[in-house]
Parts: structure tokens; C-alpha cells; sequence
């Protein structure tokens, strides 16, 4: 739980906790062990190295919510837009085009609010 407040920060980590019910507790435990507590823990990959390899990831995957949150998440740990760009430059090259332009998309509008200070509600997908 240290390191998903660390990277997704608490007001994230609280909404998330906040939204979660009897049927998808077991899956929440899943995920705070699983992607907090076992991947992203481990001391070969930097946070910045790890957020930039997952919105790669999320962006040759098409997982628009996923890719915004991630992209929020570079607060925390240290990825930049260059960074950002670069991997999706990769996801051009190797997952497709239309995945990487997609992802451009997202990306862009999630900067776009970060910089204006707005956050999303957090809606029923916030993990």
C-alpha cells in the first residue's frame, strides 16, 4: 500500500478505497499485492523507468483510463512528457499507429488538465 500512495498518491489511493464494495475487495487485495507490492517494489526499475514501461504498456493495450492515470501518477514518480513520448513512439513502432495515436490523445487532454490543476472524480474504474 506504501508504494501505490507513493505513485498514484493518497487521494487517488483513498477514492479508489472510498468506491470499494464486498465484490471487488478480493480484487483491490489483488491488485495492491500483486502490481504494488510485488512488481512495482522491486529495486531493479527506477518509479520513473516503471511508470514510463506501464503507459507504454497501457497504451499498445488501449486502456484509456489506465493510460490518464499513469500519466497523473508521473507526479509522483518523476516521468517526464518527454519520457512519455518516447514511449509512445515505441508504441508506434511496435504495438501500431492507431494505438500510439490514440494514446497521444489521452495523454495529451490528461496533461492538459493536470496542468490546469482539474482532477477526474474518480469514477467507478479507479483502481
Amino acid at each position: 500500500m506504501a508504494i501505490r500512495r507513493q505513485v498514484l498518491g493518497d487521494a487517488h489511493v483513498d477514492r479508489a478505497n472510498a468506491q470499494m464494495t464486498a465484490f471487488d475487495a478480493d480484487f483491490q487485495t489483488f491488485i495492491t499485492e500483486g502490481a504494488w507490492g510485488s512488481v512495482w517494489s522491486r529495486p531493479h526499475f527506477t518509479k520513473r523507468e516503471r511508470s514510463i514501461v506501464t503507459i507504454a504498456l497501457l497504451a499498445a493495450l488501449s486502456q484509456d483510463e489506465e493510460i490518464a492515470m499513469h500519466v497523473r501518477a508521473t507526479r509522483n514518480t518523476g516521468a517526464t512528457k518527454d519520457d512519455i513520448r518516447e514511449a509512445l513512439l515505441h508504441v508506434a513502432v511496435y504495438a501500431g499507429v492507431p494505438a500510439a495515436n490514440h494514446a497521444f490523445k489521452i495523454v495529451k487532454k490528461t496533461l492538459a488538465e493536470m496542468e490546469a490543476g482539474s482532477e477526474p472524480s474518480g469514477g467507478p474504474n479507479v483502481r
